[in-house]
């Protein structure tokens, strides 16, 4: 079971169906609400066949709230034999399964929970979760459709709305909803954070470069570390010829990572520029380190297909020779397959980048050869 949702405590306060609590619900009531989810377990988990139905709804959210799915499961089972008219343990028996990947038993329950309680648009976005986890966006999206058109809606009902849409290949209108979603989500939530961060990719993709700068920038000023949007803005300014605007943010990315603040795919280097090039997306990548006395490729243009596969790569590498001798810092070389290949295109460490792309382009049109290569195992 994910660590990271923790059912809201409200859900439990919602649980009106049942009768007035009787003196051992409340004492596990009252014990669940101080999250003592050890204390429940221990005390009450062995006699949980004695007590009553929302007894036994407080014990099995211990063990959900602990991970342990299932135990958990004994629980809400238990609790529904003896009241089969509540919502809340089929859903919380549905959303066991989704974490056991069991979605089409996790459809079966949640299905059960709306039934009984049909305007929770918590069951609905849950519906969603599982039918998309099958890849069938269709039915998702019909599922988070319907969450939206309640009350107390969970913005995970939004963000993942245009999600479908862009599954099923419309991004137009999972753009068009990502906009909906910022309209309908407090600014004070993460998922607002996650909705800018979306607007501002697909405008970027689109071309619509004010409008993701627009994203990116009120994006930063609700989270002023977020890193991976740093480097969204650069490309930003890349694709506008602003390379003055780039300056500072990569200063930031690389104060960050002299810091060891950089994690997952910005540990290591960062995308500053994406072009199309013969149908074919070129991503600009610089990476942060620099070895001394060692070999290494700094600015790297990957040649990706439309399947997302890197086919090759072109990059900038160090050459202390050529440095020794009063040359350039960098030579252009291509890595593709096992072969490698080094072209006499020489790159100063303050180079200027439209010259640099200019070259790349050239050889990937095939305007200029490689002076020498090497094909291990040839």
């Amino acid at each position: 079971m994910k660590a990271t949702l923790l059912l809201n405590l409200l859900l439990c306060l919602s649980f009106i169906a049942f009768a007035q609590d009787d003196k051992i619900t409340a004492e596990i009531k009252d014990l669940y609400q101080e999250e003592q989810f050890d204390k429940i377990i221990s005390k009450y988990g062995g006699k949980a066949t004695a007590y009553p139905a929302k007894a036994v709804y407080y014990i099995g959210m211990a063990y959900y709230m602990k991970e342990d799915d299932q135990n958990c499961l004994k629980m809400m089972e238990l609790s529904i034999s003896k009241d089969s008219g509540n919502a809340f343990p089929y859903f919380i028996k549905g959303k066991t399964l989704q974490y056991l990947d069991q979605h089409y038993k996790a459809i079966e329950s949640i299905n059960q929970a709306i039934k009984l309680s049909p305007d929770n648009a918590e069951f609905h976005s849950a519906l969603g979760d599982s039918y998309n986890e099958l890849n069938e966006p269709g039915k998702a999206l019909q599922a988070y459709s319907i969450s939206v058109s309640k009350n107390d809606v969970p913005d995970r009902a939004f963000v993942m709305i245009p999600q479908m849409y862009n599954a099923m290949g419309d991004k137009a209108k999972a753009l068009a909803t990502f906009y909906t979603a910022k309209e309908k989500i407090a600014k004070e939530s993460s998922s607002y954070i996650t909705v800018l961060f979306n607007i501002g990719l697909y405008e970027y993709l689109d071309g619509n470069y004010d409008r993701a700068e627009q994203a990116y920038n009120e994006l930063l000023s609700l989270a002023a570390n977020d890193y991976h949007t740093y480097a969204k803005l650069i490309q930003v300014y890349y694709a506008r010829k602003e390379y003055v605007k780039a300056t500072p943010l990569r200063d930031k990315l690389y104060d960050a990572y002299n810091k060891g603040l950089l994690k997952d795919n910005l540990e290591d280097m960062f995308c500053f520029d994406q072009f199309i090039w013969n149908g074919k997306r070129i991503q600009i990548f610089e990476r942060f380190d620099e070895p001394e006395g060692k070999i290494y490729y700094k600015h790297i243009f990957y040649v990706v297909n439309e399947n997302g596969d890197i086919e090759y790569s072109i990059q900038t590498e160090n050459s202390p020779v050529s440095m020794e001798q009063g040359g350039p810092k960098y030579l252009i070389g291509m890595r593709k397959g096992n072969s490698h290949y080094t072209y006499n295109v020489g790159v100063e460490q303050n180079f200027n980048y439209e010259k640099l792309k200019n070259q790349v382009i050239d050889i990937l049109d095939d305007k200029i050869k490689p002076t020498a290569s090497t094909h291990p195992g040839k």
